[in-house]
């Protein structure tokens, strides 16, 4: 089984379900390979994440190695489970839409029958990379549910998620490289604030998170905000003091 682990930002929630049923928009960090630790969840639920997704965890390896569970399976309380497949009374995502929608909402409404809690859909298919987001699709298997749906697929900015939203009716937006980009882009910052940089800095140390990935955030995170002269500094940095101070010197972090 390969799956996820779901993570709420208020740790009172029993139930994700209960966001669903808040009667907002339910603000979602996908899952990302090597970028969904702890750290970086910690970071985004300070700004309007409502829930996170740890990175995919393959259960095989997990059950081998120990430094599997630990590097994938770093987390804290509210916690709910998110397979790859179809499971009673999981959440269940699914990756993308078949060319013909039909099945796509057969396979939604299997899935709905089995039990899950809600389903995600990005809205392109297995083939498509860069070509538009299908976000008529995505309103098609919302009117055609009963269970949530959450939409995916090229959301960077708050802004795009309430179009999104207004576009698709879709209970919840999940988001992924907009994030890495921006950390606060559910709290409405149209580029990544100093404060969150400087938030990212004090959490990512308190975890001891390693530098290749320490580093890496920040290179996406300031993306937006450097120069391309800049960029070719910051980006060969090679250890967390290098960085500290690069940081303090422009940008009094």
């Amino acid at each position: 089984m390969i799956g996820d682990i779901v993570e709420t930002k208020r740790c009172q929630l029993k139930d994700p379900m209960d966001l669903f049923h808040s009667g907002q928009v339910v603000k979602i960090c996908a899952p990302m390979v090597r970028y969904s630790k702890l750290a970086f969840r910690t970071l985004v639920r300070k700004y309007s994440c409502d829930l996170c997704y740890t990175p995919m965890i393959v259960a095989a390896d997990f059950v081998r190695s120990a430094k599997a569970r630990d590097s994938e399976f770093t987390t804290n309380k509210g916690l709910h489970l998110s397979c790859g497949e179809a499971v009673s009374g999981f959440p269940v995502i699914q990756r993308g839409i078949h060319e013909d929608l039909k099945r796509t909402v057969d396979l939604c409404q299997k899935a709905e029958a089995t039990g899950v809690s809600w389903i995600t859909v990005h809205g392109r298919s297995v083939e498509e990379r860069h070509q538009p987001v299908h976000y008529d699709a995505i309103k098609i298997i919302k009117q055609s549910m009963s269970i949530p749906i959450v939409a995916n697929g090229d959301i960077k900015t708050l802004k795009d998620a309430e179009n999104v939203h207004h576009l698709t009716g879709a209970d919840g937006i999940m988001v992924a490289r907009g994030l890495l980009a921006n950390p606060a882009m559910f709290a409405g910052y149209e580029e990544t604030p100093l404060k969150c940089i400087q938030d990212w800095v004090d959490i990512a140390l308190e975890h001891g998170t390693p530098f290749t990935c320490f580093h890496h955030h920040l290179m996406y995170m300031m993306e937006r905000i450097t120069s391309k002269q800049e960029k070719k500094v910051f980006n060969v940095l090679s250890s967390t003091s290098a960085v500290l101070d690069y940081l303090n010197d422009h940008y009094g972090v």
